[in-house]
């Protein structure tokens, strides 16, 4: 998108997902988050995603807003693993709509759940995406993540 044609809002605000936001989020994620772009997503992007980690960890469920719109989200979840004293976040979906790109969103949508998994006594943040995801890594390695590790997905489009 032409920079000239980003939207800047200095009223953006990052709080917990409520249910009237469900959609807005699901329809912003399906723009984001397409087989075309992203071909090896091995977590489907589909309204039983959005509800199903709303109905079970809504805690872990932000939204940026702007102007009674989402313009962004968070989402995530803890693990905690048997005979393990350690506790993990996982976050599962970042995404801000590219009208907003560039105006630290992410960010703060990520320092806040970071916040939020800090409090709930989380001792390891995890995320994943796609190896050629250079913008992602990028991102999460500014964030302070280390150690990327690559894994091997392997897809067969039955569509095509």
């Amino acid at each position: 998108m032409d920079p000239e044609n980003k939207i800047h809002d200095p009223e953006i605000i990052i709080r917990n997902a409520e249910i009237d936001d469900l959609g807005q989020i699901f329809h912003l994620g399906e723009k984001l988050f397409t087989s075309q772009d992203y071909t090896n997503l091995y977590r489907t992007w589909d309204e039983y995603e959005v509800t199903h980690l709303f109905n079970v960890e809504s805690d872990y469920m932000l939204v940026a807003q702007a102007n009674d719109k989402v313009i962004g989200f968070a989402m995530g979840s803890i693990i905690e693993k048997s005979r393990s004293a350690w506790t993990y976040g996982y976050l599962i979906w970042l995404g801000v709509n590219p009208s907003y790109a560039r105006q630290g969103i992410a960010g703060m949508l990520f320092e806040k759940f970071k916040a939020i998994m800090k409090k709930q006594g989380v001792r390891i943040l995890i995320v994943d995406t796609q190896a050629d995801n250079e913008k992602a890594i990028n991102f999460f390695k500014q964030k302070g993540f280390v150690n990327p590790i690559d894994h091997v997905y392997m897809t067969l489009n039955l569509e095509t």
